[in-house]
């Protein structure tokens, strides 16, 4: 249905189920975010929000705070209701036996074990079940659990902290601090919402940094990742336990990593490289949904040249550095400049003291 035939109370309550959807911004993966509200007689009588895997579904919180006023009532809900058995029974069951008269879902779910299925059992069971209010900002909450169900691969935001003059770190690496206070922690609210962080050796050996989320109280770490090829992470690297991902892996190399704790891959990839869209297959395989990077140049570089970059949030100091300070992107640069990588400019505003860009790839 056309989101134009929805009623005005509509969208209100599907904008509703939006905000309570993203308070389980840091908490639901590798599940979706998801927010319910049941609305009976123009009043919302019941909503809940999809906490964290393993827990109740928002429908189900829903469900429990409405208790009998659920029957005859609509429900609006940010994903179709599951129709299959997972950890927890199916959603759509749920609400038919509750006896709500009337669904709306923002989006179809993306994941093929119920793509429709929640619906069209609904529909079977008499009720009015509707999809596609709100359905792009319902997306875009989830841009990671779309990404994963539907290319294979989690959605790959790149973040990058530079002066005005496109600078990283002096000639002799020193990058602390670039940005100010607010943007370093708007940085710890990226990493608290990916599944996973990567980041390259090369960062690991020049800063040895632990890659944690911090100041924010999510129940959870995201599992760290390393580009490796060559296996220079030293065992005592403050990130550890980790993935790392290499080319090849030799038994003296891998032993001392393996007992401080780190998984090896092995992803062997052209010119004694880590394969990087191999390793993306890897997470999603391990339900990986958002991936933050934070690395240096090389790897930026190498994720730009395989067009691996689904968005790049990029934080800008208003100083500048000069030469021969260190740049954002590394073996990345085209023969001419209609060969560059183009990017849309969807968000701009102003953290603390700095600027922070939201981009996303410009498609041809």
């Amino acid at each position: 249905m056309s989101a134009f035939r929805f009623a005005a109370a509509d969208h209100a309550h599907m904008a509703h189920a939006l905000r309570l959807a993203e308070r389980g911004l840091y908490t639901t993966p590798p599940n979706p975010r998801v927010g319910c509200v049941i609305v009976k007689d123009g009043a919302v009588v019941g909503e809940g929000w999809h906490e964290r895997a393993g827990a109740p579904h928002a429908e189900v919180h829903a469900l429990a705070r409405a208790g009998g006023h659920a029957r005859g009532a609509t429900a609006y809900v940010t994903l179709e209701p599951c129709s299959h058995h997972g950890r927890t029974p199916p959603c759509a069951e749920a609400l038919i036996n509750a006896g709500v008269v009337r669904v709306v879902a923002a989006m179809t779910d993306p994941n093929p074990l119920v793509a429709g299925g929640g619906i069209a059992m609904l529909t079977l069971a008499g009720i009015q079940a509707e999809v596609g209010l709100l359905e792009t900002e319902a997306r875009a909450l989830n841009p990671g659990f779309v990404s994963r169900m539907t290319r294979g691969r989690p959605w790959v935001r790149l973040k990058t902290a530079a002066t005005l003059d496109g600078r990283t770190a002096l000639a002799n690496g020193q990058s602390q601090w670039i940005t100010g206070e607010a943007a370093r922690a708007d940085v710890q609210r990226l990493r608290a919402r990916a599944c996973a962080i990567l980041t390259g050796s090369g960062t690991v050996c020049a800063d040895d940094p632990r890659m944690t989320v911090r100041d924010l109280d999510t129940g959870r770490q995201p599992l760290r990742v390393v580009v490796d090829s060559a296996l220079r992470t030293p065992p005592g690297a403050a990130l550890l336990p980790a993935l790392i991902a290499c080319h090849h892996a030799t038994p003296d190399a891998r032993g001392p990593l393996e007992a401080a704790g780190a998984e090896i891959a092995e992803l062997p990839g052209a010119d004694g490289r880590t394969d990087l869209a191999a390793l993306l297959v890897l997470l999603a395989q391990r339900g990986v949904n958002e991936l933050h990077v934070e690395a240096g140049a090389a790897l930026n570089g190498a994720l730009l040249a395989a067009g691996l970059i689904d968005e790049w949030v990029a934080y800008v100091a208003p100083i500048a550095i000069g030469e021969p300070a260190r740049g954002l992107f590394a073996d990345a640069a085209p023969g001419t400049l209609a060969g560059a990588a183009r990017f849309e400019l969807t968000d701009l505003r102003r953290i603390g003291t700095d600027l922070r860009l939201v981009l996303h790839p410009r498609k041809a």
